[in-house]
């Protein structure tokens, strides 16, 4: 009896088996099309008229697997910080107009990292060596963080894009607590949530049977196909063949794309933010709907402020002096100054 329920639940696992590697070889993100405004990608050019000729040079900091990961510090109030993820395909120059005005105002020392797999010159662009890494990475530095400031520091944890999407994944998991405030600025929040826009607005374009197929083998611990690429970006070709195009990251692996947003419950995620967090958006958001956050974020999770500027894109947001001064005025309230 029991060899035969055995035989059929082996039977059973290796048609799914077969199914999951049939669904990751049958599928893979498309080549990187350009994705300037218009051609169904996002408006980058807000962000590039950022004056970059004060940008403060790369600092490092170890994470616990041995590997030096550079960051940017605005230096501002001592015992403070305010840490911001970038986006998908990006890096923290993206906030160097927003990082420049907090320091100044005195609400605290802004850090500003290059997550793993991204930035100038990462170990292997677009990929992590495991589902959660990106985590650990950040607890690594906020512990850092802690021991510069004597163990008395207060940390602020913002992003923006996928980089919100992050921090509302990081708020669900094991390191949350470590954080004393969240910022969430246009966040990602899965590709099944009332936010998103089909596609993001056109910038993400998935293998999504590669992507089924690896859920699949990962749910039975199956993890060595976890470096294969699953999603490409509409990045536009001005900023590919531009003087920081060498700096861009257009695909992601399955161990990054997962570990770079909430989990699939991205509503446990959210009730995991049990400390002031503000969310804020542009209206003219190309990638999400923003009049859709509150609604979809406040049955989870209390104590947010919302914010949805009128006439701002996805882009837009990082450099833009009112949602700047929305943060400024968020974080003075938490955290004076």
């Amino acid at each position: 009896m029991f060899e035969k329920i055995f035989a059929v639940a082996a039977a059973v696992a290796a048609v799914c088996f077969a199914i999951a590697l049939t669904l990751v070889a049958s599928s893979a993100p498309p080549p990187v099309q350009d994705g300037g405004a218009g051609r169904g990608g996002l408006d980058f050019a807000a962000a590039f008229a950022q004056d970059l000729s004060d940008l403060p040079a790369a600092s490092s900091f170890e994470a616990r697997d041995g590997t030096a990961l550079p960051y940017r510090r605005y230096p501002g109030a001592p015992g403070r910080y305010v840490v911001l993820i970038h986006g998908s395909g990006w890096h923290g120059m993206q906030f160097h107009l927003m990082a420049k005005r907090l320091a100044a105002a005195g609400l605290g020392t802004v850090i500003v990292p290059d997550m793993r797999g991204h930035g100038e010159a990462p170990a292997r662009r677009g990929d992590i060596d495991h589902v959660g890494q990106l985590e650990e990475d950040i607890a690594d530095l906020i512990v850092g963080l802690r021991e510069e400031a004597g163990g008395r520091a207060r940390i602020v944890l913002g992003g923006h894009s996928s980089g919100g999407g992050f921090v509302v994944r990081f708020a669900g998991g094991i390191y949350g607590d470590v954080v004393d405030a969240f910022v969430l600025m246009a966040p990602f929040l899965g590709h099944d949530a009332p936010t998103t826009r089909p596609g993001s607005g056109g910038w993400a374009r998935p293998a999504t049977r590669r992507i089924i197929g690896l859920t699949m083998l990962n749910a039975v611990g199956v993890t060595a196909l976890n470096h294969l690429p699953v999603v490409s970006f509409a990045m536009p070709k001005a900023v590919l063949e531009g003087p920081l195009g060498h700096t861009a990251t257009t695909s992601y692996s399955h161990a990054l794309n997962t570990s770079f947003a909430p989990r699939s419950d991205y509503r446990a995620d959210l009730a995991a933010m049990t400390v002031p967090f503000l969310l804020i958006a542009g209206a003219d958001d190309e990638a999400f709907f923003a009049d859709r956050y509150e609604k979809t974020i406040a049955p989870h999770a209390s104590g947010g402020t919302y914010v949805v500027l009128p006439g701002v894109g996805h882009l837009d947001l990082v450099a833009d002096e009112a949602a700047t001064a929305a943060v400024e005025d968020f974080l003075r309230k938490l955290l004076g100054g």
